[in-house]
């Protein structure tokens, strides 16, 4: 159906904008908070509510819809098209009231990717895809050209706590020659809003390690229709789509970024594609 992928991105953000609408009103109140892995990894109450509103919005459209989410694993049927579902990307942010955390739900058919919407509801800004063009708040959207490394941000989680525990001297190292090489370094706490703001150009490129297919599957896709670069790291061999992997370089359109390169070669062993 050559309509479908304008019809999933549709759906993808009205159910975004759904869940942000929620997360909008309860931001900076009182919540309940738990610990999945360890003290780093955070869920609240609300974004369990989210995932609650986000899954039955999607399986009342169409119930062989499969949709997995980061909260209640895989429900729905066991059609062709599966949806990756994020309530709240940036969890730490929402529950401390730091304002840097969205929606994010992407949506694959037969494995690849063909729509997706990533809603940041404080500062109301909706990014989406489908399989013609990327869009902000329902307007085409361009990357504009990278800077050079001596003006330009990268956004990154890394080192993460397991990378300090694991090689604490090796992390900090790669740490700081990111740091030298590059105008600004940032760790926002949101890989989906991190895609988004490089498809946006307001930042020039990133890095994640440690992600989810929900983290990043409407983001990596929204950077590739708007003209940046998204290169999956350590995908498995067989394994079909990029929003698969467990790593990942995106960056927009000229970039020549060396140390950046250097780092993923060293920390991944693979080379990123210019």
């Amino acid at each position: 159906m050559s309509d479908l992928p304008s019809f999933l991105r549709t759906t993808a953000e009205e159910a975004a904008v759904l869940a942000g609408e929620y997360l909008q009103k309860v931001f900076r109140g009182q919540m309940d908070i738990d610990y999945k892995r360890d003290r780093h990894d955070l869920v609240t109450e609300h974004d369990r509510a989210a995932e609650e509103l986000i899954v039955p919005f999607l399986l009342e459209r169409d119930p062989s819809w499969r949709i997995i989410g980061e909260e209640g694993g895989a429900q729905g049927g066991d059609g062709q098209v599966t949806w990756y579902v994020d309530p709240i990307d940036g969890t730490s942010n929402f529950a401390q009231g730091l304002a840097f955390f969205c929606v994010s739900i992407g949506v694959a058919v037969d494995g690849e990717l063909v729509a997706g919407a990533i809603f940041d509801p404080i500062a109301r800004r909706l990014f989406s895809a489908d399989h013609e063009h990327a869009y902000l708040d329902g307007e085409i959207l361009r990357t504009p050209a990278t800077q050079p490394a001596a003006a330009a941000t990268l956004i990154t989680g890394y080192p993460t706590a397991r990378d300090l525990e694991a090689d604490r001297e090796t992390a900090l190292g790669h740490f700081g020659d990111l740091a030298e090489a590059f105008s600004s370094l940032r760790r926002t706490g949101s890989g989906a809003l991190t895609l988004a703001h490089v498809a946006a150009g307001w930042v020039d490129c990133a890095f994640g390690g440690s992600v989810n297919a929900w983290d990043v599957a409407a983001g990596a896709l929204i950077v590739q229709r708007a003209g940046g670069s998204y290169q999956p790291l350590l995908l498995e061999a067989g394994v079909v789509g990029e929003h698969l992997a467990p790593a990942f370089v995106a960056q927009g359109p000229g970039a020549q970024y060396p140390a950046l390169d250097h780092f993923v070669e060293q920390f991944t062993g693979v080379r990123v594609s210019s």
